[in-house]
């Protein structure tokens, strides 16, 4: 079953008076479960592609479908609890709060989903902890911990809605090579544990070898899939 599909995508930026065509007619499938990389060079559109999957931007033209819905067509109430309840993400900056320690952080998105109890909250926070090798830092705020601790929270913290799929934009992109292999093992090794969907984009070949497949993406159009 297709989790997400992109028909005929087409997205245009203007930038001044001049238009900028970051995907030019994109068709791309991904499966559920599957652990997926978006490749290219910088500009080549695949942070758009992971914008239109996550609900931030819409087309110019064509289709995204994510679970069998059009959410090219949700007003802004619709996408806010989508994104909310569907999705998570990973940022290569991490996004973590800065007043909050590990536990608070991935906690968070529970708070906002008001909708399920503190022991469910507390064992769900608890479960990623130890899934992402962090029981000892657990009171520990942002500024305490190392760069790739930091991406382990941000992990845990976009698994923690139970999402259907979770974006992760240039994840490695702040940490040393090591560091940013340990990562995305760390992330395949959840998606093998979870069967969420991953989807994460990179230019670093040695990041691709993770990946079940590459879509590769060059000047706004796919390559290769």
């Amino acid at each position: 079953m297709n989790v997400v599909e992109l028909l005929s995508v087409k997205k245009v930026y203007m930038l001044d008076k001049t238009e900028v065509h970051a995907l030019r007619g994109v068709n791309i499938a991904i499966k559920e479960g599957e652990f997926v990389c978006i490749a290219g060079p910088s500009g080549s559109g695949k942070t758009t592609i992971l914008n239109l999957i996550g609900c931030i931007d819409k087309p110019t033209e064509g289709t995204v479908l994510i679970d069998n819905e059009d959410v090219s067509k949700f007003d802004d109430k619709k996408l806010t609890n989508y994104r909310l309840n569907k999705l998570g993400f990973i940022f290569q900056s991490f996004n973590l709060i800065p007043v909050l320690n590990v536990y608070e952080n991935i906690e968070f998105p529970l708070l906002l989903q008001k909708n399920i109890s503190k022991d469910e909250r507390k064992e769900r926070v608890m479960k990623l902890i130890k899934e992402v090798g962090l029981e000892d830092r657990i009171k520990n705020k942002p500024s305490e911990l190392s760069g790739g601790q930091r991406q382990r929270v941000a992990i845990a913290r976009a698994l923690v809605t139970k999402p259907v799929i979770v974006l992760a934009d240039e994840p490695t992109a702040n940490l040393d090579s090591e560091t940013g292999d340990k990562i995305i093992s760390l992330m395949k090794e959840i998606n093998e544990i979870e069967k969420t969907t991953f989807i994460f984009s990179t230019h670093d070949p040695d990041i691709m070898k993770h990946a079940q497949r590459v879509i590769r993406i060059h000047d706004g159009k796919v390559i290769d899939s």
